[in-house]
């Protein structure tokens, strides 16, 4: 399946001063791998403000300020999930829980 002209951007805005655009990279390309057939792109756009903010269409999904730090990326994960591909299954990020110390 192609992305649609019509399909979802997910926009990271990260501030340059803070050096952060290797992780914008990162949380791109992973965003990219798991929705490559669900989303339109993933736009990186230079900020300042020690902002780093990702948004799905209008929608903020992580604000750094008021979030708290960055996302992890299994909960980034399921944050876009849920609203471009709500049914689609995310494989060990759907699980919410750490796996247990089967070493004891």
């Amino acid at each position: 399946m192609t992305p649609r002209h019509d399909s979802p951007i997910v926009t990271i805005r990260y501030c340059t001063g803070c050096r952060w655009l290797l992780r914008a990279q990162w949380y791109q390309g992973e965003l990219l791998q798991t929705f490559t057939d669900v989303l339109g792109g993933v736009l990186l756009v230079p900020s300042s403000g020690a902002m780093f903010r990702i948004e799905v269409g209008e929608v903020t999904v992580w604000n750094r300020k008021t979030d708290g730090g960055f996302p992890e990326i299994t909960a980034l994960k399921r944050l876009v999930r849920d609203l471009v591909a709500p049914d689609m299954s995310l494989g060990h990020s759907d699980d919410p829980t750490p796996p247990s110390d089967t070493f004891s």
